[in-house]
């Protein structure tokens, strides 16, 4: 005889492990979920929409078998799955457990409504238009981002020096991807000779001012970003001006003393860098995360002569070269705003295109750094936005 629903419930819920609400309250209290302890809703996306727990990951039940890998993907570490009220739930961990091979999984107890209902606190995501739904679709079905990971990406604000080669693509790229505000720096308007590699511009923008030139092209990718445009040259007068308010920078600029200047001052406000420099056939990445790896500085501690190192316009770039970096860079940025993945962080990645090959160097930061081995808050306010003349110290040391 075949048991009824809630007898076949019961008897699930007789082979699986439960957690009471309390427990798990504790648990986020102490600030274990995600340390040890993976907390996933298994309801559906509107169910996610109108609130869950705070720390939860979001894979519903339908998706759970193809994407629980990207939630937990350490089967033998402790995962706790809830829904409504207990009863999906059950279901899920006991897939988990006997089909997945997962070695700690719990139900908790009357789920999200019980959870509410002794006024444990609970997170209410942004909620997205249809349009944006549609938009983002392919990002909401990546557990590692998801609507959280999206809804960060729409809060972020991300600054790039220059819309040129290496700036285009990763404007476009993280236009798409929805970054909710891009700032672009860059005095220059747009030159026949750039349309080789500057994909943001177009033959019908010859003569405009490239922030004009990129915003046309990013609002006409992607209506939700935010553009903030600075067309001037940055230097020691404007940048702390310039950075204030932004989360990352982008670095796309093609000569020394402002990488020295923007390296100074990214430190001095704690605010990360995704730089990439080309020329030829080759490209070179790196994430410059004050305190957490090295700086521009430990990696360069002065500039190299002249005859070393040539620009893109004297020695020639492959058109499609800074495309392949600008992409790199936009992806090291989507990593650091959402928190997912390894970002270049002490690693400094070398790709030759005509090899098709990358080599990886490890950075570590310089006790002897003359900017980074002053610990933060070192600088006074007085120093903050003070800056030694890098055009000399650059020609110096060529």
């Amino acid at each position: 005889m075949t048991p009824s629903g809630s007898e076949f419930i019961k008897q699930v819920k007789s082979s699986i492990k439960e957690v009471d609400p309390r427990e798990v309250h504790d648990l986020v209290e102490q600030g274990r979920i995600d340390d040890g302890v993976v907390l996933v809703d298994v309801r559906e996306p509107e169910e996610w929409d109108r609130g869950h727990l705070p720390g939860a990951k979001h894979v519903s039940r339908g998706h759970l078998e193809s994407r629980i890998e990207g939630a937990a993907p350490d089967r033998s570490q402790r995962v706790v799955l809830y829904c409504a009220s207990g009863n999906r739930s059950a279901l899920a961990a006991r897939t988990l457990r006997e089909d997945l091979g997962y070695e700690q999984v719990e139900s908790m107890t009357g789920g999200y409504t019980l959870w509410k209902d002794r006024g444990y606190a609970v997170e209410t995501p942004r909620v997205f238009t249809p349009e944006q739904r549609d938009r983002y679709s392919r990002h909401f079905l990546l557990p590692e981002i998801g609507t959280e990971g999206q809804a960060k990406l729409l809060d972020a604000k991300v600054l790039l020096l220059g819309a040129g080669g290496l700036g285009s693509p990763t404007a476009l790229y993280l236009a798409a991807a929805g970054v909710g505000t891009l700032g672009i720096v860059d005095d220059d308007v747009v030159d026949v000779s750039n349309l080789q590699r500057q994909v943001i511009h177009a033959t019908s923008r010859v003569g405009v001012p490239k922030v004009d030139s990129a915003e046309q092209a990013i609002k006409d990718l992607n209506p939700d970003v935010q553009v903030k445009k600075f067309q001037f040259r940055l230097d020691a007068s404007n940048i702390m001006e310039v950075l204030e308010g932004f989360d990352i920078v982008v670095d796309g600029v093609d000569n020394f003393p402002t990488r020295y200047l923007l390296n100074d001052a990214t430190v001095r406000l704690g605010i990360p860098v995704v730089s990439a420099a080309i020329l030829g056939f080759e490209g070179q990445l790196s994430v410059f995360a004050p305190y957490e790896g090295p700086c521009y500085r430990c990696l360069f501690r002065q500039p190299p002569p002249a005859e070393l190192a040539p620009s893109c316009g004297a020695n020639g770039v492959l058109g499609v070269l800074p495309g392949t970096m600008g992409l790199l860079q936009a992806t090291e940025v989507i990593k650091l705003i959402t928190g997912i993945g390894d970002p270049l962080i002490g690693r400094l990645l070398m790709y030759d295109a005509l090899d098709a090959s990358t080599t990886e160097l490890k950075v570590r930061r310089d006790p002897e750094c003359p900017i980074c081995s002053r610990e933060p808050g070192a600088i006074s306010d007085e120093e903050m936005g003070v800056f030694p003349d890098y055009e000399a110290f650059c020609a110096a040391a060529g």
